[in-house]
């Protein structure tokens, strides 16, 4: 039985230069002429090695969020609630606006401008989004177990804004803003944290002696 044919090219090398095309243009915006190119790749070496444009792609998230999973880990690992969000924010900021990578976040960036007919990669980019903002939540559920947050704190809403932070600091490094730009975006967003009040962040008070009885 005849062997069939080596591929004559790196595939993780064409996966990651796939990565970038998409994480620019979006999924609906990068053609395969595009991800040929910058692949350095014919269509059929592309088909043959990923399956379609939309299996392709999927990879290329998978790897991106591979990526981005140790910086999310350590983030999560901080001690208190407040450490959690800020490193996430600051590390987000820093991340979004680096200039040896095209700016914003894949997950934001490659739905944009997604049509119905790429509804599958829309549903995916948001469950992906989902997926980062229930971690979050579950993170500060344990912080709230363990007495860092107050009682009453509603942590799936703040789970939630911190994720619409980061999402609006991808739509804002894609338009242009500079790192410095959106660690002032971060610093604001941290004051509003710590103005929650009691509802965020939990200062048991030492009760107070009781009065000596007459």
């Amino acid at each position: 039985m005849a062997m069939g044919r080596p591929r004559a090219f790196d595939v993780n090398g064409a996966l990651d230069r796939a990565l970038e095309v998409f994480w620019r243009k979006g999924y609906e915006g990068a053609s395969i002429a595009d991800l040929t190119r910058a692949m350095g790749i014919n269509p059929p070496s592309l088909y043959a090695a990923f399956g379609n444009k939309e299996a392709l792609f999927r990879k290329a998230l998978q790897r991106y969020v591979d990526e981005k999973r140790a910086f999310l880990d350590e983030a999560m690992a901080a001690p208190t609630a407040a450490e959690v969000v800020a490193r996430l924010l600051r590390g987000s900021a820093d991340m979004l606006a680096d200039p040896d990578h095209p700016r914003g976040c894949l997950t934001v960036q490659g739905a944009l401008t997604c049509s119905e007919g790429a509804d599958p990669i829309r549903e995916e980019l948001a469950c992906r989004r989902a997926d980062g903002e229930a971690a979050l939540r579950r993170r500060l559920e344990r912080a709230q177990a363990d007495g860092d947050l107050a009682p009453g704190a509603d942590c799936a809403a703040l789970a939630r804004y911190v994720a619409t932070i980061v999402q609006g600091m991808s739509v804002q490094a894609a338009g242009g803003a500079t790192r410095a730009e959106l660690q002032a975006v971060v610093d604001t967003a941290l004051l509003a944290w710590s103005a929650m009040g009691g509802a965020v962040r939990s200062r048991r008070r030492p009760s107070r002696p009781a009065a000596p009885s007459r």
